[in-house]
């Protein structure tokens, strides 16, 4: 990979990520659709590195107080709203775990990818995050999620392990169903987003490690990472800041249009 094609995937993955539009399908199609060279899943783990790296950044403050009251509810035996929030994260990022182990032991992600399926989940999951913009009560923030919340929205993210469907989207479509706000929708998504690419990562450097190292690109690797982050975290930043003026409107019409752009394409 040279560097242009480093810079633009990376700066791709990173306003992509946390947009409701699916980072996935950006990264699989556009090589596809300028004749690039497939980036390999070890470069696009490294890009959702950088995201990692982007959301921790945003969040440090939140991150602190919620992990310190989660340690002291061992020491109290006691669990308050901050402490219960990190324990719903957990138990929702199960789910998609399981299945992401099922898909990767069956090299079923090589079929997902495909510009057919990518272009039916964007459409029909625009149409969905449509529905719950226009129906969702936003009354509630994430600390009022129950355990049965949790488990849906867990259930959504695994969904979003198709190619399309959008990871920070379909939680976020979840969220607004269930009557939360459009910006503690998107906090706890990206909360969420924490422990699944904490376990990507993990999984992909495993296989790495037992690679020839001759083979990776460390360089490009580091560079992806590094313009991933910077990019992320700047469209955290001004997604949540927008978020209350713009709803979810554009994208879920960027999301028809691509969808619509894909079947032409395809076809």
């Amino acid at each position: 990979m040279d560097i242009l094609n480093i810079i633009v995937l990376a700066v791709i993955q990173g306003l992509t990520e946390f947009l409701p539009i699916s980072s996935s399908a950006h990264l699989i199609l556009i090589p596809q659709f300028l004749g690039w060279e497939d980036q390999g899943l070890a470069f696009d783990v490294s890009l959702h590195i950088g995201s990692l790296i982007a959301v921790l950044i945003y969040f440090k403050p939140q991150l602190n107080s919620l992990l310190s009251n989660w340690f002291n509810s061992f020491k109290d035996k006691k669990i308050n709203s901050e402490s219960r929030l990190v324990w719903g994260i957990g138990i929702a990022t199960i789910p998609a775990s399981l299945v992401g182990l099922a898909i990767t032991s069956t090299d079923l992600d090589v079929f997902l990818r495909s510009p057919l399926i990518i272009a039916s989940s964007t459409i029909l999951f625009g149409l969905l995050l449509g529905l719950a913009e226009w129906v969702g009560t936003r009354e509630r923030n994430e600390y009022s999620l129950t355990w049965q919340d949790i488990i849906l929205i867990g259930l959504a993210q695994a969904v979003a392990l198709v190619p399309g469907t959008s990871r920070s989207g379909i939680t976020m479509t979840m969220a607004l169903l269930l009557g939360l706000t459009r910006k503690a929708a998107a906090r706890f998504s990206f909360l969420l987003s924490i422990p699944i690419i904490i376990l990507a990562g993990i999984d992909e450097t495993v296989l790495l490690i037992g690679q020839n190292h001759s083979s990776v690109a460390w360089s490009a690797l580091l560079l992806g990472v590094t313009v991933s982050a910077f990019s992320a975290y700047w469209c955290i930043r001004l997604f949540i800041n927008l978020l209350d003026y713009i709803g979810m409107l554009p994208f879920v019409l960027y999301r028809l249009g691509l969808g619509i752009a894909l079947f032409i394409w395809v076809v």
